[in-house]
């Protein structure tokens, strides 16, 4: 199964099944596991990933997925398409009982996103891009059958820049080199609106018009970003490493994104003169 609208389906179907699994969670107590690098994990995690990985397994494309065994570079460097997937992504928002945590599901060739869907469960909306058909948003109600999701999305796009640029940062993990930049960004545009949030929502923010930048200047992996990244790609945003303002990448040997800023394409002489 190569054809992208039918992976399309297959994605989106995944991610709200996932995301009801998790719903059952947030709505009540929950089990708060520790990983190896003391991160929280919970049974809503791995229930999600549970329920995605018996979809996506239907494609016979390698799944990667932060709560799968990470299979070793040597065999993933083989994988020209594969599927790259979070779960769960903003446990701690989750834990604290917040509405933006995310499902995060990508397909990924040649080391680049060419599809991507993000759903946002508390807040019933399902963003989603796919390359050569740009990217959407929509309301899920209950009961939600994907084809009529899809035909009754609106096409997002970046759009024009606030007067006020409007710049979104991570809740959990703001560094001191983020708050840098940002100080370093209003030198050039005078003071910004600054909008905490978690997880991957912030790209989604960034692809239909409700925000302007986002830099992120601090440890982040593939399975954070792969799917919003397809969504703010195919919705005319910008998504660059930092410094050296390189295309991201993904199925890397080492799976940790380099520091990055996602941003409106129409700021590209703004991000030239201070980066």
């Amino acid at each position: 199964m190569t054809n992208l609208h039918n992976l399309l389906h297959v994605a989106v179907k995944a991610a709200l099944k996932a995301g009801s699994k998790t719903l059952k969670y947030y709505k009540n107590d929950l089990d708060v596991l520790l990983k190896d690098d003391h991160s929280p994990l919970t049974l809503a995690d791995l229930e999600s990933n549970e329920v995605i990985n018996k979809y996506l397994n239907q494609t016979d494309l390698p799944v990667l997925s932060e709560e799968n065994k990470i299979m070793p570079f040597v065999t993933r460097s083989k994988w020209k398409m594969l599927w790259l997937v979070d779960p769960l992504d903003g446990t701690k928002e989750f834990i604290n009982k917040k509405s933006d945590y995310t499902i995060n599901i990508a397909l990924i060739e040649n080391s680049q996103p060419v599809l991507g869907v993000v759903f946002v469960p508390a807040k019933s909306v399902l963003y989603y891009g796919m390359k050569d058909m740009g990217s959407y948003r929509v309301k899920v109600g209950k009961d939600a059958v994907v084809e009529s999701l899809l035909k009754t999305s609106k096409k997002i796009h970046a759009g024009s820049v606030h007067t006020k640029l409007v710049i979104v940062a991570s809740k959990s993990h703001l560094s001191d080199d983020t708050r840098q930049f940002i100080r370093k960004l209003e030198k050039n545009t005078g003071p910004c609106d600054i909008r905490s949030y978690g997880s991957s929502l912030k790209l989604c923010m960034i692809a239909d018009g409700s925000a302007d930048i986002y830099p992120r200047l601090g440890p982040t992996m593939e399975w954070d970003t792969a799917a919003s990244h397809a969504v703010a790609e195919f919705a005319g945003c910008r998504i660059v490493s930092l410094p050296a303002r390189k295309p991201v990448e993904y199925n890397k040997r080492n799976l940790l994104n380099p520091w990055f800023v996602v941003y409106n394409a129409k700021l590209d002489s703004l991000l030239s003169k201070i980066i």
